[in-house]
Parts: C-alpha cells; structure tokens; sequence
C-alpha cells in the first residue's frame, strides 16, 4: 500500500476543518433572473423571459430590471406582491392584449418568483394570481392542400435561395414541423439514407426524436445540402443567404416571413404563418385517414390525443351539423 504524500494529507486536514458549506458559498446575493434564464433550455424561452421580466419592471418600477431591484421585490410581503402583480395584470388587460400573452407574461413572473423561493430569497407565492381563459386552437383549419400547392409551386427551385426555401415549406407541409423545431436542425440531424431527420421536438429537453421524412421532402433536403456545400455535422441546417449575414443560423421570423410573402403573393387572403401551415397539415391529414385520431397524433406529435379532438372539431363543424338537424325537426 502506497503512503499518502505529506501535500495530500495537508489538503485533507484543511477539508475536515472547515465549516459544512464553506466551500459552496455565494459571494454576493443571486442574480435571480439569470438563474431562470440559464434554468431553461430553449433560446426562444430565454429571450421571451428576458423580454417579459423587463416589461415588468419597466412598468411598475420605471427601472431595467437588475439584480438589487429583483431582490427588493422579491422580499416584498405576500400582500403587497400580490397588489403589485395585480396592479400589472390590469394594465395588460387595459392594453387589450390577447389572454394568451397576458397569461405568459404572469407565468414569467411566477417563475421567477418560484426560483427565489428556491434560492431562498423569497417567501411569498402568487398562487391567488390568475390567468386569464383563454379558448384553444380556436381556428385550426388552416387552408387546403390546393391552395398550398400554389404557394410551393412559387419558388423558384433553380436558385440557392430558392432549393432551400422549397425544402423549408416541405417540412412545414409533410411533417408539420414547428419553425423552432425546422431552425434548430443541423446537418448531421439529416439521414439521407433512411430518409430521417432528428428533430429537437417541442418540451424533450435534449432528446431528439426521429422523424421519417417522404420521398420529396428528402430529395429537397438533400438538394440544398448539395448546392449549398454544407458538410459539417454541426452546421445549421438553413442559414441566411444574404451576403453580410451568409452563414447564420435562420431565424423563426424569417420563415414566418416567408410564409406570410408567398401565401400573400398566392392570393390567399387568410393569415398565413408557419404553425397555420402546421394546423392546415393536420386537418388534412384528419381529412385522408377519415378522422383517426390515433393516426393524426403520430403525426402532429401533440402530447394529448384530446388535442387532436379539437382540430376535428373544426374541420367537421359538428356543432353547425348538429344545429341543422335539430332546426329540421320544428
């Protein structure tokens, strides 16, 4: 058996004498907000977190959020937290913004307040703060595959720009992907082999699923990739083609801007955005498979079958046909 060196035996000494939870101390108080910010997984909740906590302090304090100022409200009693928020859900509510964005920005709140009472700098809890009701997937049906084919039909596949924005509206189309899920892809997510791509699908943490992909899709992809000379496995899938930006990651908003452009240069006179595409994907994927719902799940990738329920509900009108029949029988 080897002795232990006469260092190693001071270091040791040294850790035995220390207080318990000396060597994890906190030089100064929490940055509490950046805690929530790098708690989180998905760019796109960082920055809408960041956006809404600022608004927040913004309005109620006329001050940019720091540190000191999240602690100060942060020890503020639970009365007095509770006036403050409620006095901020007010002035939303007098701004008519949707419920939907009302509800995130009280849920950016809560969250923060949440992870200070995890850090231990807070001991209130807005639990009597409530959100607003709001009606989902109000509108699911989208548009039909007729007037889809127009607007793919648009581009003009001989250009870059053009291969990559076809392969682009492909996936929105037979795979329904979310435009976070289609900016997100990398090149080495693409199997061109199998015809797969590894998709970072909506709340999995870093699990990445594995999304078959169809003949056409999978020959855009492949196309692009070609034209494009991308190779390396970590390099974004889609980049921005102009010349002072060439090789950035694209953005959310610029595939929402290309689907607003060319629905609107295809006539279409609906608003048209990426997850309308999405809604209009699974309707019509109801629309084929004569409303299995099991089915459609597989392919939406919705969490809950009862999501599914509602689509149908709209691309059906169950309630008009239910009002006809019962007008008929007076």
């Amino acid at each position: 058996m080897n002795p232990i060196h006469p260092e190693n035996i001071t270091v040791l000494e040294n850790s035995f004498a220390l207080v318990i939870g000396e060597g994890f101390s906190l030089e100064n108080d929490p940055d509490v907000i950046q805690q929530l910010i790098g708690d989180k997984r998905s760019e796109n909740t960082k920055r809408e977190y960041q956006k809404d906590l600022r608004d927040f302090f913004v309005f109620i304090a006329k001050k940019e959020p720091s540190r000191d100022l999240v602690l100060e409200f942060l020890h503020l009693e639970q009365r007095h937290a509770v006036a403050v928020v409620l006095k901020y859900k007010a002035h939303l509510i007098k701004k008519k913004l949707a419920e939907a964005t009302v509800n995130r920005r009280l849920s950016a709140i809560k969250s923060m307040v949440e992870m200070g009472r995890r850090l231990g700098v807070c001991n209130f809890s807005l639990d009597d703060i409530k959100g607003e009701k709001v009606e989902a997937y109000r509108d699911t049906k989208g548009i039909p595959a007729t007037d889809y084919a127009r607007v793919i039909a648009l581009v003009d596949r001989n250009t870059l720009k053009g291969k990559r924005d076809y392969a682009i509206l492909r996936l929105l189309w037979d795979n329904a992907l979310r435009r976070n899920e289609i900016v997100s892809l990398n090149v080495g997510d693409f199997n061109a082999k199998e015809k797969t791509i590894n998709i970072q699908g909506k709340g999995k943490g870093t699990q990445k699923q594995v999304i078959d992909l169809s003949d056409r899709t999978a020959d855009a992809l492949a196309i692009w990739l070609k034209a494009s000379k991308k190779r390396r496995v970590r390099e974004p899938m889609f980049t921005v083609l102009a010349y002072h930006k060439n090789g950035e990651r694209l953005t959310g908003e610029a595939i929402r801007r290309l689907v607003d452009g060319l629905c609107k240069q295809a006539g279409i006179t609906k608003k048209m955005s990426p997850h309308r595409v999405r809604h209009s994907a699974i309707t019509t994927v109801l629309d084929q498979n004569n409303g299995n719902y099991r089915a459609t799940q597989r392919f939406s990738r919705h969490a809950q079958v009862q999501t599914v329920l509602k689509y149908d509900d709209n691309r059906q009108n169950l309630q008009k046909q239910m009002t006809d029949k019962i007008s008929d029988l007076i």
